[in-house]
């Protein structure tokens, strides 16, 4: 079974298990852009009442957000948690936005999707999984985005090591399935839905995952007659 087969069927249980999640909850590409940023390192509940401040407080824009104190800013983020640096990264983007690309996303939309990459990653404080978030979420590019949620989960599927790197991850998923920015969004989104339900870091309810059948992690401890209708055992599957 090639591994777009193996990728699809994941997929496929997963989307059916849980259903289309419409991820990521924004009302505009920009705010998609500082939801990514305020995400990192916390919860998204914490997010959530960051962007409701700043949408009492100013318009969601570039412009708007530099005309903020870096004080006000930093009290409106708070409950993102490590807001001062977050309101710098913030900040530090949106001169970026105005510089590069005069704070108009249509001319941002129109720039090469490898340029943009690099662009956001020489940003302070804005790594691949950020990066990547943007570019996905916010300018629907097809770009996979990998996550602490993603290598857990595909390391115990066995399709990957548990010390894999970003980039090595990223490829399974760009490598062997069609560039579409909407797959990628669903597939990212049902990842970190069932990692938060079932495939936990400490306590993974094996019993329970649609998956435990496919899964390299829970067949461990499964009697051979459990073994998986993909033939797990049997097959190896490489990174490219």
């Amino acid at each position: 079974m090639t591994n777009n087969s193996i990728l699809t069927h994941i997929f496929t249980r997963l989307l059916t298990t849980y259903g289309h999640q419409d991820w990521w909850p924004a009302d505009t590409p920009f705010e998609m852009m500082a939801g990514a940023i305020l995400t990192q390192n916390t919860s998204w509940a914490g997010v959530e009442k960051a962007v409701a401040g700043l949408k009492e407080s100013c318009d969601m824009t570039p412009k708007a957000f530099l005309s903020l104190t870096r004080e006000k800013l930093e009290e409106i983020i708070r409950p993102s948690g490590y807001f001062r640096q977050k309101a710098e990264r913030l900040q530090n983007l949106c001169l970026f936005l105005i510089r590069e690309y005069r704070g108009d996303l249509d001319f941002l939309q129109a720039a090469d999707t490898r340029k943009l990459r690099l662009q956001f990653l020489d940003l302070k404080g804005i790594g691949p999984e950020t990066a990547d978030s943007i570019l996905l979420y916010a300018l629907e590019r097809p770009v996979f985005v990998v996550d602490a949620y993603t290598l857990r989960l595909f390391a115990r599927l066995g399709l990957c090591g548990e010390k894999a790197k970003y980039h090595e991850v990223q490829a399974l998923f760009m490598d062997n399935l069609e560039p579409d920015p909407a797959l990628f969004n669903e597939y990212h989104a049902l990842i970190v839905t069932h990692c938060k339900r079932i495939c936990s870091k400490r306590a993974p309810l094996c019993g329970e995952c649609s998956l435990n059948t496919v899964c390299a992690f829970d067949l461990k401890s499964q009697p051979s007659n459990l073994r998986n209708d993909l033939d797990l055992q049997n097959r190896k599957v490489h990174l490219r």
